[in-house]
């Protein structure tokens, strides 16, 4: 017995020095690098709630209900709101022309300068001979004249209801120089986006090859304007709007025949064809639809009715598990505890086809080191809908499970190396 005991003290003077030095990076950190999980991981409290909110879509398609419609536009889709989903489409990441669909970004980065304070409502923007539009009926305008100023929110408002080129011009300027150099913030503003199939070339959608999206970016650019902008994302359903004695009515149809309805864009060149984005809200669903390039203004609002119609009816709302809900639990090394309860840190919604059940499983992060602060990551939940991944969700800890003291780390290594 003494001969073993003296074997054991190299080993505890080791692990005495391994607990004194810094813990490993953190779990979070090693998957901020995109490099595997360290063993060792301590979970601190650190971006855990950004972790939880801004959780992304799932890359596969959602289990899809049956027979979509067949729709004559040359590319649609259908996404759900909440998880970014995309519940029917048809040549989604085809590259086409966007038309007036582009000025979705242009207000996009406006209402966004507007938040963070680069823009104030009451900035005076003036219009030059290159924003100004000289009344020719080839092009949409907001009828600024030459020479003059008009404010921010009145530009925004150009933009959105009377889709304006000279009111896209005019701002491009005033934010960038020129519209090319507007078009650079606009396109590295889709790439944040992960709109991977887009180039703009001008703020307006005025005919360029090279001024390309696809339906699944416009969606994409829809939810953002929707999640981002929720100041602002009223104008898109306002009617109407005069400026320099001139009123306009907005072109989304829908708007004065669907209460639902609360934007987005129109868009129409001969190249094009006749476009629409549309947002529609019943009770907690929301649907987004993209119609693109399809043969008259009154097809494009059909063709989205058509849509929705079927979206609202074949899918609906479940929630899989309640908030607070202990659906795990977690083993913590190196803890006052040896594990935690694995709760869900946001209520969750999943959108899926009306009268299907869904299933979940639980994958909990191996490995985990004290401290573990309450609402850290510690696994997650996924759905399944029919054998089809359907969403997912971060499991946070319960509680806040604090290190252990010396002693007691020195003990619960001496059990890890002989196998307790």
């Amino acid at each position: 017995m003494q001969t073993k005991n003296i074997s054991l003290l190299p080993v505890l003077f080791a692990i005495a020095a391994s607990t004194l030095v810094p813990s490993a990076p953190s779990f979070a950190a090693a998957h901020k690098e995109n490099k595997p999980a360290k063993a060792k991981k301590a979970v601190t409290p650190k971006k855990a709630a950004a972790a939880v909110s801004t959780l992304p879509a799932l890359a596969a398609q959602t289990a899809l209900a049956g027979n979509p419609p067949a729709l004559p536009a040359k590319a649609w889709l259908l996404m759900d709101f909440d998880s970014g989903e995309v519940l029917a489409a048809a040549n989604p990441d085809e590259p086409l022309p966007p038309a007036s669909l582009t000025k979705m970004m242009t207000s996009y980065l406006i209402e966004q300068a507007l938040r963070s304070g680069k823009l104030k409502q009451t900035d005076l923007v003036s219009v030059s001979e290159n924003a100004w539009c000289r009344g020719s009926s080839t092009e949409s305008c907001m009828y600024l004249p030459l020479n003059s100023q008009a404010t921010v929110i009145d530009i925004l408002r150009g933009i959105i209801i009377q889709s304006g080129n000279d009111a896209s011009k005019a701002i491009a300027e005033h934010m960038a120089g020129s519209e090319a150099g507007f078009a650079k913030l606009m396109n590295a503003e889709a790439q944040r986006l992960g709109m991977t199939h887009t180039n703009f070339v001008n703020p307006t959608g005025l005919p360029d090859p090279a001024h390309k999206s696809s339906a699944r970016d416009l969606a994409i650019l829809a939810r953002a304007i929707i999640h981002d902008s929720a100041d602002y994302y009223p104008i898109y359903a306002e009617r109407d709007f005069k400026y320099n004695g001139i009123k306009q009515g907005n072109r989304n149809a829908l708007l004065y025949t669907d209460p639902t309805v609360d934007g987005l864009k129109t868009g129409h060149t001969e190249d094009a064809g006749y476009c629409l984005v549309t947002s529609s809200k019943r009770s907690d669903m929301r649907l987004i639809t993209v119609i693109l390039n399809t043969s008259s203004a009154q097809a494009r609002a059909d063709e989205t009715r058509t849509l929705l119609g079927w979206g609202f009816s074949s899918f609906e709302k479940a929630t899989p598990i309640q908030p607070n809900a202990v659906v795990g639990t977690a083993k913590i090394s190196f803890g006052k505890a040896d594990k935690v309860d694995a709760v869900l840190g946001a209520p969750w919604l999943l959108t899926v086809p009306r009268g299907q059940q869904v299933q979940t499983t639980v994958e909990l992060t191996p490995g985990l080191e004290a401290p573990v602060a309450k609402g850290a990551v510690v696994g997650k939940v996924i759905a399944t809908s029919n054998g089809k991944p359907v969403g997912e969700a971060p499991l946070v800890a319960a509680v806040d499970v604090e290190r252990a003291g010396l002693l007691l780390r020195m003990w619960q290594h001496v059990g890890k190396l002989f196998g307790k």
